[in-house]
């Protein structure tokens, strides 16, 4: 395949990110001496000021960190909780088992402890000289750009419904037009506050209580009473304790072996493991011999994927209030059994069956919503970012949280994270409403190594088309060949087969979308056997925007790939 960008190639550092100038950011620190770490949390910090259609610095911002000198991977969840005075049956007894738009669907941000615990244990900097660049891009402005503009302008009826976002996202009573300075001046402040009560604190203490007093500005000081008195004034149960409370956890990632490579995936808190297990499932299929965007590659790589999101379903939620059969989820038995169900000629016309890892027993479907035979697919939101330094260390993070379905806080700027449209209102789905719960995220960055050490950290935006994307990208560059750049531009499809992860949880029965590149003969032939065929654009943002990053170390070379679905960008040195 032909790629419109080169392959950008470093032998030093490299960073490819879901925004040009956060790959700036992010690249600034590299050449300044800081280490992937310290790099990769400038540009998440960015991405949550430049992309805060799709993401917010009061999201969430799960990432896979990789240090070479231990050779260890780490993992932290980036992802919030339910306050304390939510119960079970909340939304089920006051909204008919609807979690509404605005602020009583909000969980704990994470994103700000993420970071800060990111920087504490692996970084090298201090808070406010990783965000120094995302508080002059809020603070003075940078140049809008079509996809943001476009987003607004077609949610504009979402964001006038509150005056704070409004204030925001529609200045001049208007959507920014292309080119016009994006200001957001109190998001600007707020990272100022934050960095500024590091920076009186590290002067007599040092560098980890500068960046512990800059958390506790956030989840005990003026942020956190200015986000609760908001949201109990609109109705909502978020309240200081359950800021001050708050912290972010590390996790183990789950993984897999593909041909030489180990991949690491988020665990079942995220839909994380559905990219290792439709993987595993793929391992006894001869995928190079039926050839790139066949017929025959598209049917069996989306029927793997139908059977993994089947078990997503059924099985993920929580760890810690629901009991999930990771590692018989993640294991050569059951990945052969579930092998079994995918038939070469014949599309499974739903949801599969999910199954029992112990018994291989088919396991009937619960809380299944009724299909939508009509509507589109809602886009995904998020971001990505990914770098390797001069070390091997290598850095893996997807922040998120989109800002048209919750409030913008009046004079802080950033938005209480909505991330609770990813429960169910159901008690009885694994991923339902509880008091301390995590929904089950959509955002999952994973990193795979060779030989023990960092080979190929990568992710993508996109929702549910998340691990499709990623999962097409891995094996265009493993099984392929594809250098990055042109693996990322590759046509891709998508399924829908599967309950929605965003509320109100849409369900497509055997719709599978294609990028028009692929050819129409192809799509004749995959209806034939039963997929419901939808056409998107030659490319389109709705497919994802993966980066990663390749490590050469035979030649000492990174090589750089970034998605132009989307505003993305690689640099390198």
């Amino acid at each position: 395949m032909t790629a419109t960008r080169m392959t950008l190639m470093g032998t030093r550092h490299v960073i490819s990110a879901g925004h040009y100038l956060a790959a700036h950011a992010g690249f600034e620190i590299l050449e300044a001496g800081g280490n992937a770490v310290d790099a990769g949390v400038a540009a998440g910090i960015a991405i949550g000021v430049l992309q805060t259609d799709k993401v917010n610095f009061g999201g969430v911002a799960p990432q896979i960190i990789y240090t070479a000198k231990s050779r260890k991977v780490h993992c932290i969840d980036g992802l919030g909780v339910w306050p304390k005075a939510v119960t079970p049956d909340y939304f089920m007894k006051k909204h008919g088992g609807k979690i509404p738009h605005g602020v009583e669907r909000c969980v704990v941000p994470a994103a700000p402890d993420a970071w800060i615990t990111a920087l504490e244990h692996f970084g090298t900097l201090s808070f406010g000289e990783v965000a120094a660049s995302a508080i002059r891009f809020a603070s003075e402005g940078f140049p809008m750009y079509p996809l943001m503009s476009g987003f607004i302008r077609d949610n504009r009826a979402l964001y006038a419904r509150w005056p704070s976002s409004a204030k925001v996202f529609l200045p001049r009573g208007r959507p920014p037009a292309l080119g016009e300075l994006f200001v957001q001046a109190d998001l600007g402040r707020t990272l100022r506050y934050l960095a500024d009560e590091e920076r009186k604190t590290a002067r007599r203490k040092g560098r980890k209580a500068g960046l512990k007093a800059a958390r506790d500005a956030f989840y005990r000081g003026d942020v956190a009473r200015a986000v609760t008195k908001f949201i109990r004034k609109e109705g909502g149960l978020m309240r200081e304790e359950d800021f001050a409370a708050f912290k972010v956890n590390f996790e183990p990632t789950v993984r897999t072996r593909f041909d030489g490579v180990e991949l690491h995936a988020c665990g079942p808190w995220s839909q994380g493991p559905v990219l290792p297990m439709a993987l595993n499932i793929l391992k006894g299929t001869d995928l190079k011999a039926m050839g790139h965007n066949s017929p025959e590659y598209i049917h069996v790589t989306t029927e793997a994927l139908k059977l993994a999101f089947a078990d997503r379903h059924h099985h993920f939620g929580d760890p810690r209030f629901v009991k999930v059969p990771t590692a018989g989820l993640l294991s050569e038995r059951y990945a052969q059994y579930r092998r079994s169900l995918v038939s070469l000629e014949k599309a499974w016309p739903e949801m599969p069956p999910a199954g029992d890892p112990s018994t291989l027993a088919r396991l009937a479907h619960r809380c299944v919503p009724a299909p939508q035979p009509a509507d589109a697919p809602g886009p995904g939101d998020t971001s990505y970012v990914c770098v390797v330094d001069r070390h091997g260390n290598a850095f893996s993070a997807t922040p998120s949280d989109g800002s048209d379905k919750t409030p913008i806080i009046p004079g802080v700027g950033i938005l209480c994270s909505g991330r609770g449209t990813q429960s169910w209102a159901d008690p009885a789905h694994p991923s339902s409403v509880a008091p301390g719960k995590r929904p089950r995220l959509t955002p999952n960055p994973a990193l795979a190594l060779k030989d023990g050490r960092a080979y190929m950290p990568f992710g993508t935006p996109g929702g549910d088309v998340q691990c499709q994307a990623m999962l097409q990208v891995f094996l265009n560059i493993n099984v392929f060949g594809m250098d990055p750049q042109s693996a990322v531009e590759a046509p891709r499809f998508s399924n829908y087969s599967y309950p929605g992860s965003f509320e109100p949880h849409p369900y497509y029965p055997g719709r599978l979308y294609l990028e028009s590149r692929i050819e129409r003969a192809t799509g004749d032939e995959l209806a034939s056997r039963g997929h419901q065929v939808y056409w998107w654009d030659d490319m389109t943002w709705l497919a994802g925007a993966v980066c990663t990053i390749v490590a050469d170390r035979k030649n000492g070379v990174l090589h750089g790939g970034a998605d132009p679905r989307r505003p993305a960008y690689v640099l390198g040195w």
